[in-house]
């Protein structure tokens, strides 16, 4: 392994340089959030709860009110193309319940359950805690950085969309 390899090649054990900053910038990217994301896995997952559902359980909270359908996948933090797949499954397990718009028969309501509020809760202290400990080695400022830079990133390919 080359002397002045990044923290990355190492990390992925690749022995070339990176094609370009970019393309090291786009896989530090993608390992940072497979690693993050196996975290709150980790976390929420013995509670019988993907990180999808638990998205949606987040959103719907902090709604304080019945969505539609289309709105709940458009504030997805991971996008879902099967949406109604997934709301099915926790409406089986009675997290979420779903009901026709009176004024618009053709939109879905769907709202948070006692038991999704009650499933939610549980895991607010764990994934609270994760969140520090995921990114305690960052200061404050660094963590200010780190959001400045994730908005810019997302901003610059929400605008071509």
């Amino acid at each position: 392994m080359n002397v002045s390899a990044s923290a990355l090649q190492v990390e992925i054990r690749q022995s070339k340089p990176f094609a370009s900053k970019q393309q090291e910038a786009m896989l530090g990217l993608l390992r940072t959030a497979d690693g993050v994301g196996r975290l709150i896995a980790e976390r929420i997952e013995p509670a019988g709860v993907t990180r999808q559902q638990y998205n949606v359980l987040r959103i719907l909270r902090g709604a304080g009110e019945a969505l539609p359908t289309l709105e709940i996948a458009d504030r997805m933090v991971e996008q879902t193309p099967g949406i109604t797949r997934l709301l099915d499954r926790m409406e089986a397990k009675g997290w979420v319940k779903r009901r026709r718009c009176e004024h618009d028969r053709r939109q879905v309501l769907c709202s948070l359950t006692k038991s999704g509020a009650r499933l939610l809760a549980k895991l607010d202290g764990p994934v609270a805690a994760l969140d520090d400990e995921a990114l305690a080695m960052l200061s404050r400022k660094e963590l200010a950085e780190l959001i400045r830079l994730l908005d810019k990133i997302r901003a610059g390919y929400e605008n071509e969309e």
